[in-house]
């Protein structure tokens, strides 16, 4: 570590709360599937900001749109409408199978606005009872992960995210992730809605048998509960399809999305059909950012990239090969590969940080997750040539004992 990138950290530390523990790398530029540090080192990005940047970084089409809107206009309120909003809408409606969007800004923000939909349906269409003391209830699973703010930590079940934050929303019910039999089982008249990834990404890239959702979709319209994929992580290509419930061609009731939605940017929403989305009327909610100029253009320019360039194909021809090329691995070290397209988990014997760190030597950035999963989720833009840079340095880190 050079004294350029020491100061940089020094200064971040100094500055910045401590809210991440980074790995000890200072990015300078990023173009494709690199970035550049202070030190002028190219580093394969193997992360895509948490699945945020799954067009890669500066995408031409994707910056020219941003410039493009930044010289027109980049705010405005939703006290008037515009067009580019309009377009925005009728794009992602029609992408996405439903009727309606509410537009927001972070992924958790959009998980708050789904708690909140999923309870004002749950009093006003199935007839939950608020003023005689019923509680829409809302079902979770462990080791889930939507967020931090204060609807998603008290969904969540990992004792980090929730110690010194209490109290918690009332209401909030876990099941085992992968058992439809355990949501059945708690299901009751209370119910409104059933809040579930379809893969859990931060929970250790944990992937459900082929015929999980099938079930609780059935399991959900028998009991009129609300099924709502968060598929911020999810969507938009990472698992080799636009989004991974249509790997198990189901139809959620509500769609939360978000990340590579923005191409880079903050954007995100939840999308439903007219009945559900009918409970959000003028004044009960808002996001002042939700649906601004800037915000719709690159995510309108964001869908057309994934669209014309074939991105969820790539994903699953390229994840495909990289999941088996990770597999031929012969390591004490690891205990499983796992993943579908470009999602990807190696779950090791012992913790998986020093490993990513070993591998930011090799010029590979990566993350670890669930303390022993090393998260590969590259851009989509990925190739085979990229793959086969990084096979023999991942082998090396992960034959090392």
């Amino acid at each position: 570590m050079n004294k350029i990138t020491r100061d940089i950290i020094e200064r971040v530390e100094k500055y910045i709360a401590h809210n991440y523990h980074p790995l000890p790398v200072v990015f300078t530029q990023a173009e494709g599937v690199w970035y550049k540090d202070a030190e002028g080192n190219q580093i394969l990005d193997m992360l895509a900001g948490y699945s945020a940047g799954n067009h890669g970084h500066c995408h031409p089409r994707i910056t020219a749109a941003l410039m493009e809107q930044c010289q027109k206009m980049v705010v405005a309120p939703r006290a008037a409408y515009t067009d580019v909003l309009a377009d925005f809408g009728e794009l992602i409606t029609e992408f996405c199978g439903m009727d309606k969007i509410l537009p927001a800004n972070g992924g958790a923000e959009a998980v708050e606005t789904a708690i909140k939909i999923s309870r004002k349906w749950g009093y006003e269409k199935k007839g939950i009872d608020e003023e005689n003391g019923e509680v829409a209830e809302i079902i979770v699973c462990y080791d889930n992960f939507h967020g931090r703010s204060y609807g998603p930590i008290s969904a969540s079940s990992v004792p980090e995210y929730r110690k010194g934050f209490g109290p918690f929303l009332p209401g909030i019910e876990w099941v085992q992730f992968g058992d439809p039999d355990a949501l059945e089982r708690k299901i009751n008249k209370n119910t409104a809605a059933f809040i579930v990834e379809p893969i859990q990404g931060e929970g250790g890239i944990n992937i459900p048998d082929d015929f999980y959702l099938r079930k609780v979709e059935r399991i959900c319209r028998r009991n009129n509960v609300l099924l709502v994929l968060d598929e911020i992580q999810t969507g938009f290509g990472r698992t080799g399809y636009d989004f991974a419930f249509q790997y198990n061609n189901i139809q959620p009731d509500m769609l939360i999305i978000g990340k590579s939605l923005g191409g880079g940017l903050a954007v995100s929403g939840v999308l439903a059909n007219d009945e559900i989305m009918s409970v959000m009327t003028p004044g009960i909610h808002g996001s002042t950012f939700g649906g601004n100029p800037l915000a719709c253009a690159v995510a309108i320019e964001a869908i057309k990239v994934l669209k014309d360039e074939k991105l969820s194909d790539n994903s699953a021809i390229t994840g495909g090969y990289f999941l088996g090329e990770l597999k031929k691995l012969k390591s004490p070290l690891i205990k499983k590969v796992r993943g579908r397209g470009l999602m990807i988990g190696v779950e090791l014997v012992g913790a998986a940080r020093p490993f990513c760190e070993a591998l930011l030597e090799e010029g590979i950035f990566c993350k670890e997750t669930h303390d022993n999963v090393i998260r590969f989720t590259p851009p989509l833009v990925i190739r085979r040539l990229e793959i086969d840079w990084a096979m023999p340095r991942i082998a090396r880190v992960l034959k090392s004992a």
